[in-house]
């Protein structure tokens, strides 16, 4: 291929990936907006966040996860 075809698929590569980093920017602030939605409402967006971050997970990751918490939490006398 000539270096001209090489330069135009490079470029419609770029800005491919400039068009998605702006639609990744839109819904991160969508999402910002929901979660300051739900801060109106009187949710607490903090644990909020940390059940997403755990429904992403599978179940024997977040079983994993809380077995060790829960090993942490007794050593440490928190139960």
């Amino acid at each position: 291929m000539s270096d001209v075809i090489q330069a135009d698929k490079l470029r419609l590569l770029i800005e491919r990936i400039e068009r998605l980093e702006e639609e990744k920017k839109g819904i991160a602030d969508d999402v910002k907006d929901v979660y300051g939605e739900a801060k109106g409402q009187g949710y607490d967006v903090k644990t909020m966040r940390k059940v997403v971050a755990l429904r992403k997970l599978d179940k024997h990751v977040r079983d994993e996860a809380d077995a060790m918490m829960d090993i942490y939490r007794t050593a440490l006398g928190l139960t």
